[in-house]
Parts: structure tokens; sequence; C-alpha cells
């Protein structure tokens, strides 16, 4: 595929790319924040970023609502761009606005983990289902897991985690207070609520009833709405997503 080449001066190039990211980043984050408010009108998320993505001068991409973006780029070029504007004397309200909101929706997730856990994570067995940024990679940089594993290892929560190739470098990291298993039905043995952070293929085709006679509990956290709510109900899930009921 002929990919079109552009000439440009250095400083055009350095913004071009820290812009792009910057303008991605606000997509993810406003779907974020359009997520929550359907939760409070009973609206779907689904069917709102769908109605959205139709609209050519949008597109349905990274209209995806989540518990917030990370990895190398995204995080280290708004920063760059707030830093550049700032360093320049100019306004970047939306960007410096996006980064906090971030920041936000990763605290709003513990949240949303603790209120479907009966308001209350302490001596609880929770199930960790990805830790990368996004699937198929290994990078956990900036990954929402760094935010919130540790919150909920703070609230006395008992984690074991699986993920097919961060685990490496998550152990790093928590090498104390986190189980790692091979597996994700391991990882789900004995779970009193399982939690996806991650939309890995593999997270999509589970077995439920597999999981449910797995499982000593039936709360299921599901952060990247990779399950249907009626689907997930009638398998006998206590289920929470986002942006949707």
């Amino acid at each position: 595929i002929e990919a079109p080449i552009l000439f440009t001066n250095l400083e055009s190039a350095e913004l071009i790319k820290y812009a792009s990211n910057a303008f991605l980043a606000t997509k993810v984050t406003f779907i974020n924040e359009i997520a929550i408010l359907c939760e409070k009108v009973g609206a779907d998320i689904h069917a709102v970023s769908k109605g959205m993505g139709l609209d050519g001068r949008i597109g349905r991409k990274f209209l995806h609502p989540g518990p917030g973006y990370g990895g190398s780029c995204f995080p280290k070029d708004t920063k760059a761009l707030v830093r550049t504007a700032r360093e320049n004397d100019a306004q970047c309200d939306i960007v410096e606005t996006v980064i906090r909101s971030n920041d936000q929706q990763k605290i709003r997730m513990i949240e949303k983990i603790r209120i479907a856990c009966d308001g209350d994570v302490s001596g609880k067995n929770l199930t960790i289902l990805g830790l990368t940024f996004k699937p198929e990679t290994d990078d956990i940089r900036e990954s929402p897991a760094l935010t919130i594993l540790p919150k909920l290892i703070l609230m006395g929560a008992k984690l074991t985690v699986f993920d097919p190739k961060g685990m490496s470098e998550a152990k790093k990291i928590f090498s104390k207070n986190v189980t790692f298993k091979e597996d994700g039905y391991e990882a789900i043995k004995g779970s009193d609520a399982v939690i996806i952070l991650t939309e890995w293929n593999i997270f999509r085709g589970m077995d439920l009833k597999r999981i449910k006679k797995l499982m000593k509990g039936s709360k299921f956290i599901d952060l990247k709405n990779i399950y249907e709510p009626s689907e997930m109900q009638a398998a006998g899930f206590e289920y929470t997503c986002i942006g949707r009921s």
C-alpha cells in the first residue's frame, strides 16, 4: 500500500506527531466521559459510539470506552504538547483536560470495582485479566493496571493475574502481593470477582460455564465491554461494565 510522503520543516513534523496522538487521546477520553453520562441517564454507550462513528466527520475508531489510555505514545505526547505550548506562551486547555480526565478515569475504575464488590474489596480474591495497555503487546507502560492494581492492594484485595504477554514486565513491578498464573482459568479459580482490563482476544471467547464453576463468587467486572450484559446475566454473573446496564 502506497503511503503519502509529506515534506515539512522540523517544527511542523514534531507537532504533527504530538497533535495526532493528542487528538486520538482526546477521542478516547471523550467517549469515556460520555460513557459515564450514559450510566447516569440510562443510555447505551455502544449505541452512542456506533451512532457517532457513522458520521464520516468523526469516524468509528478510538470510540471504545475503557479504563483509560496508556502506552508509550499517548501519555508522553499529550504531556509534550502541553509542555511545548506552555514554553511558547500558548494555550492547550483541551489537552490539559484530557490528561487530567484520563487520570481520573483510572481512579473511577477503582471505585467501580469497589462498588461492584459490595462496597469493599478487603480480603476478597480478585482475578485481573490483562495487564498491558492494549492487546497484542507486552508493553505495560502507563497501563491502567499500574494505577488500579496498587490501589486494590492497598484496599486489602488479594490479586491473581494473567496476561498473555505482559507478565514478565509486571513481575518486576508487582513482586509482592500479586499471584501470577500462566492460564486464565487457573487465575479465575476460587475468585470472588473477575476483572477484565485488556481486551485480548483470548478473553473474548472464554467458556462462561467453566468460569462460573471455577469462581467462588459471581461478580464479573468487564472494563473493556467485551461481553453483552444480557448474555452475562443469563449465565448467572453479576455483571458490571462501562456505560451500559
